[in-house]
């Protein structure tokens, strides 16, 4: 993948200090005092590219290729990850993975969308675009969390649900709606964490959660920039200007309580350090597994259906006002 457009001056810097790391090594001569000057200006300068990110830069960072996807999550996050597979109804859905692990010795059970590194891989799990078969797999594995008593947590990263016209012969709209349903009422502690892309529907079928979380470099929308630059200006190219008014980032969504914390990554985004952000994550799933573990899932129940309702208030304006 070719480097994003803002961070080449870093690149370049990194690049020379690795060139001459590996001269010195050669020639045994001494540019200690050199390294450490370029290392500083290289610190200074990722903290001043990555503190300012755009929010459609933000969007462009969580659709980075060697980010982290659920089964990576799923491997250093959990022990013990037992895969199931299939709705019951139709079939398997590579899209979505979902099964039972331990977390520090408690089960509970994960879902999340899985894309591919590859082309092979993304064909085969075709993008990380789920069709119904995959939510309905989520649903299955949910309720079953419901019956004995495990947490769920689950992992969003996708654009949306797969569009094509079978999805929609198989009841796509139908099974998303479902999902949405049993969630809300799912007698069981739910986290959500969004670690890329969280857009339409699709994402929010995971996402009826008790506690949401965000990783910095993630976005949360009802459409992605591009589509919505579409449909507003019949020109995706606008995408930039759309994804400012979206207010997708994890500082808006902070701020008009639509998730419950963000978690910080690494400078330069998760795929610089992906053992690092699997502790942030882990660490972030402690805190709050904890606290909803000592909460009646009566309560948990209320609250989680009050706090959706509470997003996307209004008041009404009389015409003499206007």
């Amino acid at each position: 993948m070719q480097p994003f457009e803002w961070e080449k001056p870093l690149l370049e810097l990194e690049e020379r200090i690795s060139e001459l790391k590996q001269f010195c090594a050669r020639s045994k001569l001494d540019f200690s005092e050199e390294i450490a000057s370029l290392e500083r200006r290289a610190s200074t300068l990722r903290r001043e590219i990555y503190a300012s990110l755009t929010p459609y830069q933000r969007v462009l960072m969580a659709r980075h290729p060697k980010r982290p996807t659920t089964l990576d999550y799923i491997r250093m996050v959990f022990d013990d990850f037992l895969e199931m597979h299939g709705d019951r109804t139709f079939g398997d859905d590579a899209a979505i993975v979902g099964g039972i692990a331990l977390f520090e010795g408690q089960p509970v059970t994960v879902v999340g969308p899985q894309k591919g590194r590859d082309t092979r891989e993304n064909i085969a799990r075709n993008f990380g675009l789920p069709h119904p078969e995959g939510y309905r797999k989520a649903l299955r594995l949910m309720r079953q969390a419901e019956k004995f008593g495990r947490p769920v947590i689950t992992f969003i990263d996708l654009v949306g649900a797969h569009p094509g016209v079978e999805a929609e012969e198989r009841g796509q709209g139908l099974v998303i709606a479902e999902c949405i349903e049993a969630m809300s009422f799912l007698r069981t502690p739910i986290i959500a964490v969004i670690t890329g892309e969280g857009g339409s529907g699709g994402a929010l079928a995971l996402g009826v959660a008790d506690r949401i979380l965000m990783l910095e470099n993630a976005w949360y929308s009802v459409i992605s920039p591009e589509m919505c630059a579409s449909i507003l200006w019949r020109d995706s190219s606008r995408a930039a200007e759309a994804a400012e008014l979206l207010r997708l980032t994890p500082t808006d969504l902070l701020k008009y309580g639509i998730i419950d914390d963000v978690i910080t990554e690494p400078l330069g985004g998760a795929h610089r350090d992906q053992a690092f952000t699997g502790r942030q994550v882990k660490a972030f799933l402690r805190r709050y597994l904890a606290v909803l573990k000592k909460t009646k899932v009566e309560r948990l129940v209320e609250e989680r259906l009050a706090r959706f309702r509470r997003i996307g208030q209004f008041h009404e304006v009389k015409l003499a006002e206007i």
